[in-house]
């Protein structure tokens, strides 16, 4: 490729304009529908059967044609990075990019567990991820309005439970944990306990404590994953939360729905409060059932999807110059 000023262009194979990279798609893609969305590597070691209508046939979005075939490069409005598959290096990305043509970056990683963001300044035109300040908000999981009007407590059988698969003494949860673990008894399961359990088990296990210890392996804005949504609340036990501040988890779900540890001046008064928490106090945090469902995102056909849902209202002519600054603020 030969070597170009800042926002110079030439012609690519075919006779499309090219830019490079670090350029800003000059306007908006003036595309026929469907919206053509390139995932250049599947985010997930499982890949799916993207052919066909996937994005109509499973979510009802109509208009948005998933693809990962490379050779739909010059069509594709859109092109999907997931971070995960961008650890190698830079060699195996496309090198150019076409006018109107955006670039995405996805991440479900915390900034903690996310590394070498510096080699992508000037690359990305869009974020994917967790936070609700991405131009592609993917929650891991969300409350939606439901017409139930019923309260499910499952029967329990114990006090305080805990599925943890990458148990270090260094992270603050396991501090957290050892130190509560001083005054009142937590049933561990998962890896690191050598307890796993298999997928359909876990939510019928977890649903006999009254209490689950919904701790985040790293705390940062927005990171509030599967351990919240489907551990606790879908498995219909109160969660116990270590993550962003409670003013943050408010803005996903009821302030009356969680128990934070930071609610309390020490580990041994929230102890005390579990143990000592009687039935009538104990229903007051499913309230939000009388309203609320929970939904899960755990398919990356639908997460990617709504790609085509957002792309009308997304800033379009944007590169982030510092990803790396972005995530990290």
């Amino acid at each position: 490729m030969c070597v170009m000023g800042n926002g110079a262009r030439r012609r690519g194979q075919g006779g499309q304009m090219v830019l490079p990279i670090g350029s800003a798609p000059p306007f908006a893609p003036k595309h026929t529908e469907p919206l053509v969305v390139l995932v250049w590597e599947w985010p997930s070691k499982q890949v799916p059967n993207v052919s066909g209508d996937v994005c109509r046939e499973l979510y009802g979005i109509t208009g948005c044609l998933l693809t990962m075939e490379r050779r739909l490069l010059g069509q594709a409005d859109v092109v999907v990075f997931p971070h995960t598959r961008l650890q190698p290096g830079r060699d195996k990305m496309p090198k150019e990019r076409l006018p109107g043509q955006n670039w995405v970056w996805v991440s479900l990683e915390s900034p903690s567990n996310t590394k070498a963001l510096a080699r992508w300044n000037q690359t990305f035109n869009w974020v994917m991820t967790y936070r609700r300040d991405s131009d592609i908000f993917i929650p891991y999981g969300k409350l939606v309005p439901s017409q139930l009007a019923t309260v499910n407590i499952p029967p329990k059988t114990n006090l305080v439970s805990w599925v943890i698969s990458n148990y270090h003494r260094t992270q603050k949860r396991a501090e957290v944990y050892r130190n509560l673990s001083r005054y009142l008894h937590v049933n561990i399961y998962g890896k690191a306990n050598k307890k796993p359990l298999c997928k359909d088990c876990l939510l019928p296990t977890t649903s006999k404590s009254k209490f689950y210890l919904a701790f985040e392996n790293s705390i940062h804005q927005d990171y509030i994953t599967e351990k919240l949504w489907r551990n606790s609340l879908m498995a219909g036990t109160v969660p116990v939360v270590l993550g962003p501040p409670r003013a943050n988890y408010e803005q996903f779900i009821p302030a009356d729905s969680f128990i934070h540890v930071d609610d309390f001046g020490s580990l041994a008064e929230l102890a005390t409060f579990l143990k000592t928490m009687n039935s009538s106090r104990y229903r007051q945090f499913f309230a939000w059932q009388r309203r609320y469902s929970v939904k899960l995102y755990t398919d990356w056909k639908e997460r990617i999807c709504t790609i085509c849902t957002a792309y009308p209202n997304l800033p379009h002519g944007h590169v982030y110059p510092s990803l790396e600054s972005w995530f990290n603020t």
